[in-house]
């Protein structure tokens, strides 16, 4: 077995919203360090919208690896490689729900943002939405960007404030434009002095994002 399989593999998947084979679209959302899945499903309410399943895994030890975001790859394993396939596996098995990825978006806060945009640049294709909510691509500011394949004009939302004590507004700067050069629709809004937090615009753009899953589901019967 690999060697992190016995971290967060081990966590359980929390759910609200509808349940996945009557949803329309599905969300993944990945809470931040210190936090709980609970936590992040609490943005479920906010963005109210019917017919969406939202899914939470949970870190172990509610963290996702145990260093900085900008700590060298290697610091942070074999905790991020963990994360990184619990993604994929949650992805899973939304898809065999039959929800296609187009309809599925991908959502983060903080350390879970970080994790969000670095598995979607490891994994890009046609998803109906990339949100990273205060964070960024992980490892240290020379770490090659050299991944593969093509977003297809996803939608990639990245909010931040411009003063944030966690992530620097030139790395959230600089994984913007990657997301560019892999073929997504990029958003990035920094907001002047917004606290470590999810703001009202970040919450209704994703709401926005939301309803064109929504429409593009319903048109196709």
């Amino acid at each position: 077995m690999p060697e992190h399989s016995g971290l967060h593999q081990r966590q359980p998947i929390r759910h609200a919203g509808e349940p996945l084979e009557r949803a329309y679209g599905a969300m993944v959302l990945l809470h931040g360090r210190g936090a709980t899945a609970e936590d992040i499903l609490t943005l479920a309410s906010q963005f109210d919208q019917p017919n969406f399943a939202y899914l939470a895994p949970q870190a172990k030890a509610n963290t996702w690896y145990p260093n900085r975001y900008l700590a060298p790859m290697i610091e942070n394993e074999p905790w991020l490689s963990s994360a990184l396939a619990l993604v994929e596996e949650v992805l899973a098995l939304v898809q065999d729900a039959g929800i296609v990825p187009e309809h599925t978006m991908l959502l983060g806060f903080s350390q879970g943002a970080c994790l969000t945009l670095e598995f979607a640049a490891r994994h890009a294709r046609r998803y109906g939405g990339v949100v990273g909510l205060t964070g960024a691509l992980i490892g240290p500011w020379d770490t090659p960007r050299n991944y593969n394949g093509t977003f297809d004009g996803t939608p990639i939302f990245l909010g931040c404030s411009n003063a944030d004590i966690h992530i620097d507004k030139e790395r959230a700067i600089e994984s913007a434009e990657v997301f560019k050069r892999l073929g997504a629709q990029v958003t990035l809004r920094l907001y002047p002095n917004l606290g470590h937090e999810v703001n009202e615009d970040e919450i209704d753009f994703v709401r926005r994002m939301m309803r064109q899953i929504a429409r593009e589901s319903r048109a196709l019967g």
